[in-house]
């Protein structure tokens, strides 16, 4: 069928808005890693605009000369990986179970997980749960007070209902399969996508937490990533208050400099495997949240 005007001008305004989308998107992305390996002087004139100049590691090696990141990381892993196969283990029996219309007051259930995206008890009601239940200063208090997010339920629930033919099962059913065969063997199987987006879901919220750890956590030993790069931009803005009081001028400016650029590194530093696991699950990551706008 051939173009109409109309149609022409629909998709050249779509290509310039999704071009301009692009550039807003990836710029701030190239400039950051440009910026962590660039010189804080060529950084802080403004010359580096786009592309590194002078590259040096200076950055890397003072965030990786820190011996508390390796911690943080091995800690941030155990977290991310555990944390989101409890997570799994949970959502999913629970978003499958929600499914069943042989399950008396589902619905009631449901309403009742579905009131409590919208009302919590808070922030003190919640600490004094995790003490009373001996969780602080624990690695399960970060893994068990968010073991399951609603939305994410929702979601698997949506797939499970629009993707798992009611007959399939019914007919392992008349064979003999029980419940939970039913579930490992025949459900999850058919799953893989909605199960592929929730562990991107679950892993990104470990990998990213740090106020969880801030309330419930004083042993450094247990502090994930985030926590030790919080306290480095910190401790580089104390430094840079501190030498306001100094007489070395030159000096004051160039640490200042590399307070600049260690920050950029640490936003790599925090970044970068995330950045490097999503595209093999990106796929994924669309499919499941189709299914949760179109039929959520």
């Amino acid at each position: 069928m051939a173009e109409s005007s109309a149609d022409r001008w629909f998709l050249l305004f779509n290509r310039i808005f999704v071009t301009l989308l692009l550039i807003g998107i990836a710029y701030p992305l190239i400039y950051v890693i440009s910026a962590s390996i660039s010189d804080p002087a060529e950084v802080n004139s403004g010359r580096m605009w786009l592309w590194p100049l002078d590259i040096t590691w200076e950055g890397y090696a003072r965030v990786f000369r820190n011996g508390e990141i390796w911690l943080g990381y091995r800690n941030t892993v155990f977290y991310t990986l555990v944390g989101t196969f409890l997570n799994l283990l949970v959502t999913i029996p629970c978003a499958y179970a929600l499914t069943r219309a042989e399950i008396k007051g589902r619905n009631l259930v449901m309403a009742y997980f579905v009131l409590t995206m919208f009302f919590n008890g808070g922030l003190i009601p919640t600490f004094l749960v995790v003490k009373s239940l001996g969780m602080v200063d624990t690695v399960w208090a970060l893994l068990i007070p968010n073991l399951v997010a609603v939305w994410n339920m929702i979601v698997t629930r949506t797939f499970f209902q629009s993707n798992i033919p009611r007959e399939l099962e019914e007919a392992a059913e008349m064979d003999g399969c029980s419940p939970a065969r039913l579930l490992i063997q025949l459900v999850l199987p058919l799953a893989k996508p909605v199960i592929a987006v929730m562990a991107l879901f679950y892993g990104v919220a470990h990998w990213n937490q740090y106020f969880a750890a801030l309330i419930y956590l004083s042993n450094r030993d247990l502090f994930p990533l985030q926590m030790f790069l919080r306290e480095i931009l910190v401790l580089n803005q104390m430094s840079d208050v501190m030498m306001m009081n100094g007489t070395d001028m030159e000096a004051m400016a160039r640490q200042a400099q590399i307070a600049d650029i260690i920050k950029y590194a640490v936003m790599i530093v925090s970044a970068l495997p995330l950045l490097a696991v999503y595209p093999f699950i990106q796929r994924f990551f669309v499919k499941g949240i189709l299914i949760g706008s179109i039929k959520g």
